[in-house]
């Protein structure tokens, strides 16, 4: 039977793992934008980035509200990210958007597996299915077109 404190400590791993992939998000669309900084995509593409942000902070508040330390990198998963991001935008527009694309089905994905976990609390279910999933399929929504 797993403890309150476990399922704690486990939710904080879990929505500290979705605000890293975050992180990731933030730094890959900021450098897309400085590749091509007068694109006709780069409004949307700020847009966007600025709600990764913003998923940022509610994905901090939420690990510090269970008592938690929220992480402030990226880690692996966005060195990896801003790698392959620097190859797409060395191939153009269309390859960086649709790298862009595929990070945010990754990030669906991620979102989805947080709600599959038992050990997922009550609040930050409600974040994810209210806030950050909703947010996430706007984006491959919007980016699909762009492609």
């Amino acid at each position: 039977m797993t403890t309150t404190l476990e399922r704690n400590k486990e939710c904080i791993e879990t929505c500290n793992q979705l605000l890293r992939g975050e992180l990731s998000a933030v730094e890959t669309y900021k450098q897309a934008i400085e590749k091509f900084p007068n694109e006709t995509e780069t409004p949307t593409l700020r847009r966007i980035r600025d709600e990764h942000s913003d998923t940022v902070a509610e994905l901090r508040q939420n690990v510090i509200s269970m008592g938690g330390v929220a992480d402030t990198e990226s880690g692996a998963w966005g060195d990896f990210a801003t790698a392959v991001q620097a190859t797409a935008n060395f191939f153009g527009d269309d390859s960086a958007v649709a790298t862009l694309l595929q990070g945010e089905k990754h990030g669906k994905r991620e979102y989805e597996d947080a709600l599959e976990k038992d050990s997922t609390l009550v609040p930050c279910r409600d974040l994810i299915r209210n806030q950050c999933l909703p947010r996430v399929c706007r984006h491959i929504e919007t980016l699909e077109k762009l492609g």
